[in-house]
């Protein structure tokens, strides 16, 4: 028996329920409709600013899952503008925050002013204590548990031999939202993107040191550290003997 989906927390439902275009004849095609856990993941990440995480934490459930709710929302909101069709608001496996009609004055604030309270987590490729050179042939990353902007745990899982895009997919089984590496491709920068893991790349040294300077606001990194040479003459090297963690 399938385990039954976990109810999406918002803070109230929206003043308004139906939008639809002006001036513009008929609409092209009907309406759409847009949940309200998918209102609720644009209006905390659009409107008030929150990150992944924290809108995750305000609606209690995954980042992954938050992730597949916003680009639900988003596609829907685009495909109203390009076809000038109505969008209605309703239905949602959702449930009304505690707060309820206070909540967008003191819960979201909160969740928006003090990011440092949210719990995140931080990866890093791993190879005995210090950062891995090149992100595409990772075996290892060391995952920190983050909260209040302090270590809590951390713990070194094995990739299994995915490599390369593969890895980006490894690492948010894994709910990790921040990474720091030595070397990494262009294309896999692209897919951290994607899925919404902010990079620092271009580290070398000791892993956990690493970590602890990321939280102190002094991590030093570089936005240079593309291994795009690889593409020239293989993958049979290690990143870091090629310098471009420089």
């Amino acid at each position: 028996m399938p385990r039954p989906c976990k109810k999406r927390r918002i803070c109230a439902r929206p003043s308004c329920l139906q939008f639809g275009p002006l001036g513009g004849g008929s609409p092209t095609e009907p309406a759409v409709f847009m949940t309200l856990d998918e209102y609720e993941c644009i209006r905390l990440m659009d409107y008030e600013g929150l990150t992944q995480q924290q809108c995750a934490a305000q609606m209690d459930v995954a980042r992954t899952t938050i992730q597949g709710i916003y680009s639900s929302a988003r596609q829907k909101i685009a495909f109203c503008l390009v076809n000038g069709c109505p969008l209605r608001l309703e239905g949602g496996n959702v449930i009304l925050c505690e707060k309820k009609a206070h909540c967008r004055k003191h819960c979201c604030g909160n969740q928006k002013k003090k990011s440092e309270d949210i719990q995140m987590k931080i990866g890093v490729t791993y190879e005995n204590g210090q950062i891995y050179q090149h992100f595409g042939h990772t075996q290892f990353f060391k995952v920190y548990d983050i909260q209040d902007n302090k270590i809590v745990q951390s713990a070194v899982v094995d990739t299994n031999g995915q490599g390369h895009g593969a890895l980006a997919g490894f690492l948010q089984e894994y709910q990790v939202d921040t990474l720091i590496c030595g070397g990494i491709g262009g294309g896999a920068q692209n897919a951290l993107n994607a899925a919404g893991i902010r990079l620092f790349c271009g580290v070398s040294g000791d892993a956990d040191s690493a970590v602890e300077a990321l939280l102190r606001g002094e991590l030093e990194y570089s936005t240079e550290a593309n291994c795009s040479h690889h593409e020239h003459h293989g993958h049979d090297h290690a990143c870091g003997d090629h310098g471009c963690h420089h």
